[in-house]
């Protein structure tokens, strides 16, 4: 595994103001649409790799999905099945990549793209900064040893405690601009995944990220919780972005 890439997937709807939305948040540039219907573009940032593109996709609720970048997307996804990953019936082999579901639901993706230097920090006015540089895995506390497990083996990172109990982490290797953090919750259903962003400032960021057209659900000791426009929860946290 060389690299890890969130994707959002966001219905016809809310899509083009979510492509607003997180490319003004990153200060990244939509890429051109490529796909059979125009539906695929990569956030483009100034310096470094990306590690966040956009899908427009036909229906249900907005949602991410992780694409893991190995060098042979098949055998790689031979050995994913391996540790209990389920593969989708649709997989694109031939096209450099292949569809799955973790042991809890989570859909991800193995695709052969070579990529490997993280993006610096965005500088904003005033003088905060911040990073797009985690997915946080949102995991039934039933399920959570046996998904914890298979992110772990899949990707090779070490497994760590956190700060606070309900909370594991994967230790990122220092060349990969995307953390894994995995958060117990008290939900049933299908694991889900939602983005971090690291702030220098977090009130700052709160109100520059309302008035993008974010929303505030909850706040909390080190984070805060906002809704985008099309509906995806996501946090603010204080982790420095480094």
């Amino acid at each position: 595994m060389f690299w890890l890439t969130a994707f959002l997937d966001v219905p016809p709807p809310h899509f083009e103001p979510a492509v607003d939305f997180w490319s003004a948040v990153s200060g990244w540039t939509p890429s051109a649409r490529r796909g059979d219907d125009e539906e695929f573009l990569t956030l483009t940032p100034a310096e470094g790799d990306p590690h966040l593109k956009m899908q427009r996709v036909g229906d249900g609720a907005p949602r991410l999905h992780l694409d893991v970048h190995v060098p042979d997307p098949r055998a790689e996804a031979d050995r994913a099945i391996g540790l209990g990953a389920v593969e989708v019936a649709d997989q694109r082999a031939d096209q450099g990549y292949v569809v799955l579901r973790s042991p809890g639901g989570l859909t991800f993706c193995l695709v052969n793209h070579p990529a490997g230097t993280a993006a610096p920090a965005a500088s904003w006015p005033g003088g905060s900064r911040s990073a797009i540089d985690q997915v946080c895995l949102d995991i039934p506390r039933e399920t959570f040893e046996d998904e914890a497990g298979f992110w772990q083996s899949l990707l090779g990172w070490p497994r760590s405690g956190a700060s606070l109990p309900e909370f594991d982490r994967l230790v990122r290797p220092d060349d990969q601009a995307l953390r894994i953090l995995m958060q117990r919750t008290g939900d049933d259903g299908p694991v889900r995944a939602h983005l971090d962003l690291a702030c220098s400032q977090r009130d700052r960021e709160i109100l520059r990220h309302v008035g993008l057209g974010a929303h505030v659900v909850s706040e909390h000791s080190f984070w805060t919780v906002l809704e985008d426009p099309a509906g995806m929860h996501y946090c603010l946290t204080d982790r420095p972005p480094a």
